[in-house]
């Protein structure tokens, strides 16, 4: 979550002085309204009318962004009514209480099980998993199993701990791992992005291996552009790797949106459990699990990918239920949300769903390209979502001074550079997700249309601070 800091000296001051809050806005009764607006980072000396108290919060949340029209998130913004009522029957169920709500605790077992047969696991009935608050906490416990793996296969070795573990990946994973191996002390070992190549190479990943490597991460769809990496091209490296040195080494496949996507569009891609050196993945409920945020999931092939003491036993709640987490209390609305959603749904309704989400990506993009002054990097071929960046011949604006515009009409598509090794270019990304339909999509190719002869007059790109420009951070 976001780092706050308190209100500046002065801001108590601008507090004390603000007007009074209209009486018949602020309450039931108009002639018994607040005379003065409560303190904004103090807490009031006395209550308010919940009436009063939801105004004001609701009329300062109408200042957002329209969740439908965000094209930067991967996360869902619709889901159906009923889906909303079974969420807020169980917002007071605490998951962590599984002996109190074993019904709720069951719905996760078979949560677990359904995604283990979805990813090919061996023995459904043998892997391993959890719910977790999204992609980023279910990579963190993956990323602790590759390590307490690594440490228990070399403790004889490394008996005083010297020798520090490392983790290769692409240089486009998403923050989480950055922060995984920041918190963990693990060595982050990044393949650059080259020339076209915008993911992680799978011969490039192997070389950087070594004894101390605790795993690869294969990326299931990269935030930055929406492409699939390798994961079958970087098990075969490995297994090279394997059989000229004997280094075995695990492969995590980050799924957070392509494992819920291609097992009902990509059938023939085999990225998953199939892949005996992949070890575990990921995956985001709220992403393409259709869920509301925030909840995640991790899996492990069997027992033995997840080290036993990583997983608690707590008896003060009652019973004696396994747990493996960062948190502990957690509602479990979106648990259930995700059993509904997969009981609604199943295999043909999964594959309706992300069908039409990638239609809409590809007809999109074909038709920004149509403009005249994009260039795609990505088609939306894979997850439904794409990248373009301004033609070589555009130099009147930016792709920030797009994004800039849009966001004047309510559009938010983010704009952003490339990491190293290609920070020279810079794109626009749109997320194509259950809610975005195709009518939205002529709406955004019409606003395009609009704007584009007003950003062609301009004199030169408008858009100097470009790491303020959007307030978008990969």
């Amino acid at each position: 979550m976001p780092l706050h800091q308190g209100p500046h000296a002065s801001q108590d001051d601008h507090d004390r002085r603000r007007l009074a809050v209209n009486p018949f806005h602020g309450a039931t009764n108009p002639l018994g309204g607040m005379t003065e607006a409560p303190p904004t980072h103090r807490l009031p000396d006395t209550p308010l009318p919940p009436q009063t108290a939801y105004r004001l919060v609701h009329d300062e949340l109408m200042l957002d962004g329209n969740a439908r029209l965000n094209l930067a998130t991967f996360v869902t913004t619709w889901m159906e009514p009923q889906a909303g009522v079974l969420m807020s029957e169980c917002r007071d169920k605490n998951m962590i209480d599984k002996d109190e709500y074993p019904r709720t605790a069951e719905l996760e077992r078979r949560c677990v099980a359904m995604l283990a047969d979805l990813w090919h696991a061996p023995d459904p009935s043998a892997a391993v998993g959890c719910s977790t608050t999204g992609s980023s906490e279910a990579c963190m416990l993956a990323g602790m199993a590759l390590k307490r793996r690594w440490a228990l296969r070399n403790a004889d070795r490394y008996p005083a701990k010297d020798a520090r573990p490392n983790l290769v990946m692409g240089v486009n994973v998403q923050v989480c791992w950055e922060k995984f191996c920041n918190f963990w002390e693990v060595e982050a070992r990044q393949v650059p992005m080259e020339g076209d190549r915008f993911h992680l190479d799978p011969q490039a990943a192997a070389e950087l291996c070594d004894e101390n490597t605790i795993g690869v991460v294969g990326i299931l769809g990269s935030t930055f552009d929406g492409s699939y990496e390798p994961i079958a091209d970087l098990c075969a490296a490995l297994d090279a790797l394997q059989d000229r040195t004997g280094l075995d080494v695990p492969v995590h496949v980050d799924g957070a949106s392509g494992g819920m996507v291609a097992p009902f569009l990509d059938e023939e891609l085999v990225w998953d459990f199939r892949l005996p050196r992949v070890a575990s993945i990921n995956t985001s409920g709220h992403k393409y699990g259709l869920v509301y945020p925030g909840v995640g999931w991790a899996l492990w092939r069997d027992a033995d990918a997840l080290p036993e003491e990583l997983v608690f036993r707590v008896n003060y709640l009652g019973g004696d239920m396994p747990t493996f987490a960062l948190n502990f209390s957690r509602p479990g609305a979106q648990v259930v949300a995700q059993y509904y959603t997969f009981l609604r749904l199943g295999r043909e309704g999964y594959r309706a769903v992300q069908q039409a989400s990638r239609d809409i990506a590809r007809g999109l993009a074909e038709r920004v390209a149509a403009l005249g002054d994009f260039r795609l990097l990505t088609r939306g071929d894979q997850l439904p979502v794409f990248a373009f960046t301004t033609a070589d011949d555009v130099t009147a604006y930016d792709v920030f001074d797009v994004s800039r515009r849009l966001r004047e009409g309510g559009w938010l598509v983010p704009a952003y550079t490339f990491p190293p090794h290609r920070q020279d270019l810079s794109v626009l990304r749109v997320v194509c997700r259950n809610g975005f339909s195709a009518d939205m999509a002529d709406l955004l190719v019409q606003e395009l249309e609009r704007l584009l002869p007003e950003l062609r007059r301009q004199p030169h790109p408008l858009t100097r601070d470009k790491g303020a420009a959007t307030g978008f951070h990969h």
